[in-house]
């Protein structure tokens, strides 16, 4: 089909079914549920064919004015080839305006991020499958809504950037837990429903130990659910989740544009993402 016969519109509510059948065809797990939740916290475009129908999607989740994560990068098989990709990825640079830009790369999108600016920061390892028995760690607590400021401050510090509404569709829909010290919040991991089961994550700590004790925590009460962690493939801890019965089943190539900033290397050593931030 000729590009010209594809139309970008702004991304919305009534596109949702239409960027599901495209997320299935990738063999995606998203439920409806999960698209809603994208679009809450995004801008984004999906692109239209002469029927109406949609043929591709990106969204733009605004981390404050500190940055952006570009997801949900989607175009349909039938269309590839022809420059659609290149079309959204210019309609999320200026959905994002100034803001610098991360997102989560397949192999396939990989070359077009690079021609695009975009610099590999990093590895993500997609780990799931029915979580094992085990014990409950201790030293972690189910968190309140009065510590959500609390969350917030030490999720920025970490990320290097203001994710504080994406705290918020997190505590609307699921749950958070904590590690304290002298009655500070130092650590701290979100589990939440999505796709086939639930996904935990963020997990915000200093160390794999803090984050196997998050993790379980949420895990010990689930065994025989199913459970997705992403995590970064130097923080260690693949290997323990492969133990609780998580499979390593892929992931993809963590991207900046531009190259990441001082604030975004002063990460803590263990960092999970939130669902490669929404996709």
């Amino acid at each position: 089909m000729p590009q010209g016969d594809i139309e970008l519109r702004a991304f919305g509510p009534d596109h949702i079914e239409g960027a599901l059948v495209l997320s299935r065809q990738e063999n995606w797990p998203h439920r409806p549920q999960d698209w809603q939740m994208a679009l809450q916290l995004s801008n984004g475009a999906v692109a239209l064919d002469g029927q109406g129908r949609v043929t591709g999607t990106i969204l733009v989740t605004p981390y404050g004015a500190d940055c952006a994560m570009i997801n949900m990068v989607i175009v349909d098989r039938n269309t590839r080839g022809k420059g659609l990709g290149r079309r959204l990825m210019n309609q999320a640079f200026a959905l994002a305006g100034d803001r610098p830009l991360r997102l989560v790369a397949t192999t396939d999108g990989m070359p077009l991020y690079e021609k695009l600016g975009f610099v590999p920061s990093g590895t993500i390892l997609q780990h799931q499958g029915e979580v094992t028995e085990l014990g409950e760690p201790n030293g972690v607590e189910v968190a309140s809504i009065d510590d959500l400021p609390e969350i917030k401050a030490l999720d920025r510090d970490a990320y290097g950037a203001d994710r504080g509404a994406l705290i918020d569709a997190l505590a609307e829909r699921g749950q958070f837990a904590v590690i304290r010290r002298d009655g500070a919040i130092e650590a701290y991991a979100a589990i939440r429903p999505f796709g086939h089961g639930e996904v935990i994550g963020p997990v915000i700590a200093g160390g794999i130990d803090e984050a196997k004790a998050l993790i379980g925590f949420f895990a010990a009460p689930r065994a025989g659910a199913f459970l997705r962690v992403d995590t970064g493939s130097g923080t260690g801890i693949a290997g323990w989740l492969e133990e609780i019965g998580l499979t390593h089943v892929g992931g993809g190539v963590a991207m900046d544009r531009p190259p990441k900033t001082v604030a975004a290397q002063a990460r803590p050593k263990v960092y999970a993402l939130a669902n490669q931030a929404l996709g």
